[in-house]
């Protein structure tokens, strides 16, 4: 039986809580609650006491407690200590050491792995000062379940709102419980390429490198080597991964010539472009020049470069961004490549691929058989990725 401390402190969402509790004993773990005193206000511990099945811990002084050192026998006895919802308050304590209350001086006391899922203000959640502690506590290994976008107490719709408490239970879970990478190599590549017409103009796409990062993060959560290759991108390098960046299809190349012999699994979810302008222009080019016409060529297809030639043991996994006549091109593009693994997922969608959080996936393997892996968060399709591929 897995054992969970949940830390909650004083945020609006603090009776989402109660759900994260009540998923937690759906999955068979023992589940023990702190609560900051502001937060014993907003929801009463009686609550989450008869959800849970155990006494909450709120003051240090009760009575209660006093026969033992508590805060220090409940980190003795935890396998994963969670904070939701945490405030910009307890990230604050957290990263700079102070202990004033129960659920801080747990904290300083745990030995276990250390999830914190944030949840306040959007302005809040951006500030330089909330930014940099964070920054602070994932340096020491904290694994961070990021707040979605949603309506928040102010009545904004805004970042900062607590993920849903289903998926921050599966998320904590997948630390805890799965380590089945180690001793792997995975190499990931991830986000649009760009392909240069003059010194200040390129042919791209819209890809965010989301779907990559997800990877990434999943990967070496799970005890992998990682090793991430970037278009560019302004998302935040996961902890523990060895980030590697490039701009153009043949940077793409030579940095996947490198480190492919000695990888086991390589997802190829980087949208290189398929097309390079004949000539590059030495200088920008002008309105006045007149009208413009560029000719393009087509760039190498680097994942079938990999698969026909390079491929020894390795797993690939491809991406397949369609518009139209999806599983069919899909398939094609599996075979033609001769790749283990290919992707489908939807592009034409407003609200799902490229630069959305979200995505929707069918898994294709080299049979042709297909899983459909439904839409969801981009974070949970590189779990469920990585987990059929296993």
């Amino acid at each position: 039986m897995i054992k969970v401390t949940l830390g909650v402190s004083s945020s609006i969402s603090v009776y989402r809580a109660l759900e994260i509790v009540r998923r937690f004993k759906e999955k068979g773990c023992d589940v023990r609650v702190i609560m900051t005193k502001n937060a014993s206000k907003l929801v009463s511990p009686l609550l989450f006491e008869t959800l849970s099945g155990n006494p909450v811990a709120v003051d240090m002084y009760e009575k209660q407690f006093s026969k033992k050192v508590e805060h220090i026998e409940l980190a003795k006895w935890e396998d994963v200590f969670l904070v939701a919802p945490a405030t910009a308050n307890i990230i604050g304590k957290m990263a700079n050491g102070i202990g004033d209350d129960f659920l801080s001086t747990h904290y300083l006391a745990s030995t276990a792995r250390v999830v914190v899922a944030p949840a306040m203000n959007g302005r809040m959640y951006r500030n330089r000062v909330v930014q940099e502690n964070i920054d602070k506590l994932k340096d020491r290994g904290v694994q961070f379940i990021n707040p979605r976008k949603g309506m928040l107490a102010c009545g904004e719709e805004d970042e900062g709102a607590l993920e849903e408490p289903i998926k921050i239970v599966e998320k904590t879970l997948s630390l805890i419980q799965k380590r089945d990478l180690l001793g792997k190599k995975v190499v990931v590549t991830a986000g649009a390429t760009r392909e240069f017409i003059d010194t200040v103009r390129f042919i791209s796409n819209p890809s965010s490198g989301k779907m990559g990062y997800f990877l990434a993060e999943e990967a070496f959560n799970r005890g992998a080597k990682v090793v991430l290759i970037s278009g560019p991108s302004q998302l935040p390098v996961p902890e523990g991964v060895e980030c590697e960046k490039i701009v153009s299809t043949s940077q793409l190349k030579e940095k996947l010539m490198k480190h492919f012999n000695g990888c086991d699994i390589l997802f190829m979810a980087a949208a290189p472009s398929d097309f390079k302008p004949k000539i590059k222009h030495k200088e920008k080019i002008k309105r006045e020049d007149g009208p413009l016409k560029i000719e393009f060529e087509p760039t190498e297809d680097i994942v079938a470069l990999l698969a026909k030639q390079k491929k020894k043991n390795q797993i690939i996994c491809a991406f397949s961004a369609e518009t139209e006549n999806h599983l069919e091109n899909a398939k094609k593009k599996l075979l033609a490549k001769g790749v283990d693994y290919i992707a489908l997922n939807d592009v034409s969608k407003k609200d799902l691929g490229f630069e959305s959080d979200f995505n929707e996936v069918v898994l294709i393997d080299s049979k042709l058989k297909c899983f459909n892996l439904g839409r969801d968060s981009k974070q949970n399709i590189a779990i469920k990725i990585i987990e059929k591929i296993l």
